[in-house]
């Protein structure tokens, strides 16, 4: 399992990398590091939106992820659960078709594939997620199992 650096904490749940090059012009070292990590044709196209942030909220009954993916449709976005404890949040952006008459001015919307895994914890009930998107916006829930009370017994003191 490794760390990711978030401000100043350290997420244990996570199964993201933090690749300290990442955005810098010279590359990111996670194309030779992690060659399974989803890549196109271009490697700054992927780092765009590669990262697609991701918040992960706890509250007592669940565990709620909510992922900024503006302009993706739901069927461009999949949410799965690998090994039973490792949810996965998937989807790519197609590269708008360009037109041979067409003269950009700026491009800055990012295309690519983005891929973010967490590891969930034990009280996860993975088989009751539920994920719904709105206003660009994918939110998964994750319900937890209730916290198990401890079996008390009374011992009889004698004597």
């Amino acid at each position: 399992m490794s760390l990711i650096r978030r401000g100043s904490a350290f997420d244990p749940f996570s199964l993201d990398v933090w690749d300290p090059f990442q955005g810098f012009p010279f590359g990111s070292s996670s194309g030779s590091l992690f060659p399974s990590f989803p890549r196109t044709s271009s490697g700054s196209e992927v780092a765009a939106f590669a990262g697609a942030r991701i918040d992960w909220k706890e509250t007592p009954e669940a565990h709620v992820f909510k992922a900024d993916v503006p302009g993706l449709k739901k069927e461009e976005v999949k949410v799965e659960v690998e090994d039973g404890n490792v949810l996965q949040i998937s989807g790519e952006r197609s590269k708008e078709q360009e037109e041979k008459t067409d003269t950009w001015h700026r491009v800055e919307r990012s295309s690519g594939k983005f891929l973010r895994r967490f590891r969930l914890p034990e009280n996860a009930k993975t088989e009751q997620i539920r994920a719904s998107m709105e206003n660009g916006v994918l939110t998964v829930t994750v319900p937890k199992e209730e916290a198990k009370k401890p079996d008390v017994k009374p011992i009889q003191i004698t004597g």
